[in-house]
């Protein structure tokens, strides 16, 4: 099968190397314009792009794939990438957190196949990793999907389920789905080829929305239960990374464990901050040990490290 890409960051890259390791055509990959990043904010290729130029293969980066946007230049760049669509010899576009909505368009050009990271309905949207883990699901996994107009509503053709372990970040839980969506879109594939895939509508209950992240919602607030702050420091670990501050610095906290005894003390004051008892601080309901934190311009620390620098007695975030 000749497959068309689109894809952007590494959870779509990781895909796209099990499609390729596989031996799959794919003559065109369609991936977000390089973005600014890093201190000097220089332009930086996509982790798709960056494979797709490895392998020679050839990157298209439309603005939008809308050919009726009222933005000139848009719809310029949306029609140059449809002409290109269908000149393109291919039987499938394979979909996977690329970033731009696919217009009928585009998806009436040939079959559109997605690779979700959340068990669907459950966390439709573009941060349905974070979500699981803020919410404190006990699992997650991979849905296979054909796509349609609406937001991740498409019938589902493979489905596998991962357990969320109560310390598992972001971090670790992203490379555990994009691996398994690297395997499972090449089975699916492989099935689809051979007539052996069932499309099966999703259900019309237990749908949920996994809104976008933003940095503001990163900031903890001490008058909430402990085990929800844990919970959102996993979930945002490694972006937009929690944080609070303490004397008006902006700590980054990258680990933490939510202990069920309450305290009569204010919801972010430090209740102790030493070698032995580590980083304890009062919440609304419970405490919120702290395990590893950051300073501006300095390392992630364990907190025993953290205090050696920077001390806490007597002290409270706000």
């Amino acid at each position: 099968m000749k497959v068309v890409f689109a894809g952007t960051p590494e959870f779509a890259a990781a895909a796209l190397a099990s499609l390729h390791q596989a031996g799959f055509t794919i003559p065109l990959v369609l991936t977000q314009p390089d973005r600014p990043a890093g201190r000097g904010m220089q332009l930086h290729a996509s982790a798709v792009k960056q494979f797709a130029l490895a392998h020679g293969i050839e990157v298209l980066q439309p603005l939008s794939l809308r050919i009726d946007s009222k933005d000139p230049e848009r719809a310029a760049q949306a029609a140059a990438a449809h002409a290109r669509l269908l000149a393109t010899d291919y039987d499938v576009m394979v979909v996977a957190a690329y970033g731009l909505i696919l217009p009928r368009s585009t998806l009436d050009i040939k079959p559109c196949i997605n690779i979700h990271g959340s068990l669907l309905p459950r966390w439709r949207g573009a941060a349905p990793i974070h979500r699981a883990i803020e919410a404190g699901d006990t699992e997650t996994g991979i849905t296979i999907m054909e796509m349609e107009e609406g937001l991740d509503t498409g019938p589902m053709l493979l489905t596998e389920r991962v357990a969320i372990a109560d310390t598992a970040t972001t971090a670790a839980l992203h490379d555990t789905l994009a691996a398994l969506g690297g395997r499972m879109i090449v089975s699916a594939l492989t099935m689809l080829k051979d007539g052996k895939l069932t499309p099966v509508p999703q259900p019309e209950a237990g749908v949920s929305y996994a809104a976008k992240i933003s940095k503001d919602e990163a900031k903890l607030d001490f008058t909430l239960p402990a085990i929800t702050l844990e919970r959102k420091i996993r979930a945002f670990n490694p972006f937009p990374g929690a944080h609070a501050e303490v004397n008006g610095v902006t700590i980054k906290i990258w680990g933490a464990e939510a202990m069920g005894a309450g305290s009569n003390a204010l919801p972010g004051q430090v209740l102790a901050a030493d070698a032995q008892h580590g980083i304890v601080v009062a919440c609304k309901q419970g405490t919120l040990r702290l395990t590893q934190l950051q300073k501006p311009g300095g390392k992630r620390l364990p907190a025993a490290e953290f205090l050696k620098g920077f001390p806490l007695d007597e002290l409270s975030f706000d």
